[in-house]
């Protein structure tokens, strides 16, 4: 098995999908706590649907870097999420299922209505679950991905504070003059950039998983704010590790063992939690 490892770890893009999903499993799970506290958990899972029409779009275009038009679609998708919700006559989970299903309907309508491959369902297939090879990890989306996940993670130490109050008391963080809409408007943001660096490791369909399972694994046996940002990073980073070493020797879906594995770890937190 070492042996195996040793000459998968010879080839670039085998170091490409790991320091990748580990930066992404960091930042996922940074921002994932926020957003399970203040119930807003189906974003990720909302703008993931979006960013995979935004991939549908670059198809029809023949864009060699999709990047340049789905993470704009997927930022600003993120922005009027964030003010549709506060609008009364369209709630906030109302607003994220039909931008979701719309995103997701009219991205295939445009795979199909103007293919430009002759494997239709096999790119829908993997944009949805994620790469099967670990071969389309290049390094320029390495690249990409440090440096949106330093831009994450000093963002989040630098408004540690701020994205605290935000997320334990919003009408009382406004009321002593936090400018509440701007610290939520940053984390849609940056949710949006984790989420457009997942697709490939994971696709759209799984990339809400890395948001949520390792927030509510930590959730079950730390309660405070801190400790729980802490574990959840920690245990997402342990299982994307674990995933990608899985999927290397089984020869498994990357996305869909990393998932799997994060499951795993739920159901062993959820037991310790309840003999804490």
């Amino acid at each position: 098995m070492l042996e195996t490892l040793q000459m998968y770890f010879s080839y670039p893009f085998v170091r490409y999908a790991f320091i990748v999903g580990v930066l992404i499993a960091l930042c996922s799970a940074l921002l994932g706590v926020t957003l399970v506290l203040k119930r807003f958990s189906f974003l990720g899972d909302g703008l993931s649907h979006v960013a995979f029409g935004g991939i549908a779009i670059a198809s029809v275009l023949n864009l060699s870097n999709n990047m340049l038009i789905v993470l704009p679609i997927t930022i600003i998708t993120a922005v009027l999420l964030l003010r549709t919700g506060q609008n009364k006559k369209i709630n906030g989970d109302a607003a994220i299922a039909m931008f979701s299903v719309g995103a997701l309907a009219l991205g295939y309508l445009l795979l199909n209505v103007f293919s430009t491959s002759s494997n239709v369902a096999g790119d829908v297939c993997t944009t949805l679950f994620g790469s099967t090879s670990l071969l389309t990890i290049t390094g320029t989306e390495v690249m990409i991905c440090i440096v949106m996940a330093a831009i994450v993670l000093v963002a989040f130490v630098l408004f540690y504070h701020k994205i605290f109050s935000v997320t334990f008391d919003e009408n009382f963080s406004k009321a002593v003059g936090t400018k509440t809409d701007t610290y939520n408007l940053l984390i849609a943001i940056l949710i949006a950039a984790v989420i457009v660096l997942a697709m490939n490791l994971v696709g759209s369909l799984l990339i809400s998983a890395l948001v949520i399972f390792p927030a509510l694994s930590a959730m079950r046996v730390f309660k405070s704010f801190k400790s729980v940002t802490v574990c959840a990073a920690v245990f997402s980073v342990i299982c994307a590790v674990a995933g990608l070493l899985i999927s290397i020797l089984a020869g498994t879906p990357v996305g869909a063992t990393i998932v799997a594995v994060d499951m795993v770890g739920f159901g062993l937190f959820t037991i310790v939690g309840k003999g804490v």
